[in-house]
């Protein structure tokens, strides 16, 4: 998509990146800025929310964003995409979520949790991965799931919907993009099934649809929910923009109040677009601009937006509704504020020595951790130490995570 830049003055500050969204249910959003949905990986390792995971929210804002979403929340504990998810069932602390909740809505902020399901990532040390079909790869393996598996998923959607509404969160986000299990089933490469859930685009949406139908239900229809999908898996023989575009179309006649574009899976081997050095902007506007034009439901993008100018770019343009930033704001919690103010600052990104696999997303890991324990100004760590970090740190969470739910994990 070619963009023309808008100069940017208090005016336009005001009118493109600080005005306010009204959504479909009538939920309005302050301005057009949102902290994307990351991994942080700060819960106690039983599923439960953790102070430091309060105070992170709780900075991105007071930092003026008008929503954040807290990325890979669980609505059971046997799928988990790390050990410090949050897991959102009848055995949740509900006090700890409602002080995240209280904490990272602070100033009119929105604050939503991904609703998720690893499918074939699940974490494998305390989880057994079942997917839409059967994979036996060199790097991946998982059981396909039955249709019981498969009708059991909306009641758990909706469970764990219902739960953060009563907890105090002011919306959900629904987890079907970047290669979990509600994308694998949009994906005909991991999507093999050949009844109602596979085979066309209408069948690989189908228990989509339903999840969202059931989610509506249980919430009511002046809670927001949200839906993030890939515009490609960018694999071979993975979701193409083709079908995602059909998907968009097929989203238009639902009851979602915002969807969230982005791209690219976390399969083995899979190239990642948040790793990529040659992306001189953001990377789905494109396709999020042609996606305007089959629906009226706001559609916001996630990934390569660095620059103020770019943000205000994709939306002068009427290319997206809202723009969604995760590194970013994880170098500088405070970036809404000062992309609404005259002054603006963009946030400096580091350049790393070495480029292990996992070293970039285990260092902004390691930097919400530090975000969280107000401690950012101190953090000086190269990517193998950062990953060292990490590591260690999920290995402790698995502990507790067997001996909380080990009863459950053997089961499966």
């Amino acid at each position: 998509m070619k963009q023309t830049t808008t100069k940017i003055n208090p005016t336009n500050l005001a009118e493109i990146l600080g005005k306010p969204l009204e959504l479909p249910c009538g939920v309005v959003l302050k301005n057009r800025m949102a902290k994307a949905a990351m991994s942080d990986s700060l819960g106690d390792g039983c599923g439960n929310a953790t102070d430091a995971q309060s105070r992170l929210y709780e900075r991105w804002a007071q930092g003026g964003v008008a929503l954040s979403l807290i990325g890979e929340v669980q609505g059971t504990p046997h799928y988990p995409e790390k050990p410090g998810n949050l897991v959102l069932n009848p055995n949740s602390d509900i006090e700890a979520l409602q002080d995240l909740a209280r904490r990272g809505s602070i100033d009119g902020a929105h604050l939503w949790p991904q609703l998720g399901h690893a499918g074939a990532l699940s974490y494998l040390p305390v989880s057994k991965p079942k997917g839409p079909s059967a994979l036996d790869l060199a790097e991946l393996q998982c059981e396909g799931m039955s249709i019981e598996d498969i009708e059991a998923l909306p009641t758990m959607y909706a469970n764990a919907a219902l739960i953060a509404k009563e907890a105090g969160f002011g919306g959900v986000q629904i987890h079907a993009g970047h290669g979990f299990l509600l994308s694998q089933f949009l994906s005909p490469l991991f999507n093999r099934r050949t009844d109602e859930y596979g085979s066309s685009v209408e069948g690989r949406f189908r228990v989509v649809h339903e999840v969202i139908e059931a989610v509506r239900d249980a919430v009511g229809d002046t809670f927001p929910i949200g839906i993030k999908i890939n515009s490609t898996d960018q694999l071979k023989g993975g979701l193409t923009e083709a079908d995602a575009m059909k998907m968009i179309g097929i989203l238009d006649q639902t009851s979602i109040d915002l969807i969230d574009i982005s791209g690219g899976t976390y399969f083995p081997g899979a190239p990642a677009s948040s790793d990529s050095s040659s992306g001189s902007g953001p990377y789905f506007v494109s396709f999020a601009q042609r996606a305007k034009q089959i629906t009226t439901i706001p559609i916001m993008a996630t990934g390569g937006f660095k620059t103020r100018q770019q943000a205000v770019d994709a939306i002068a343009s009427g290319a997206v509704d809202m723009v969604s930033i995760g590194r970013g704001m994880a170098l500088n919690p405070n970036l809404a504020n000062d992309w609404l103010s005259m002054e603006g600052g963009d946030s400096k990104f580091p350049r790393f020595d070495t480029n292990p696999s996992g070293g970039v997303t285990a260092w902004y890991s390691m930097r919400l951790t530090a975000l969280a324990e107000n401690n950012e100004d101190a953090f000086d760590l190269d990517l193998e130490s950062a990953m060292s970090i990490y590591d260690e740190r999920d290995e402790d969470c698995c502990s507790d995570w067997r001996q909380a739910f080990g009863r459950i994990v053997k089961e499966l």
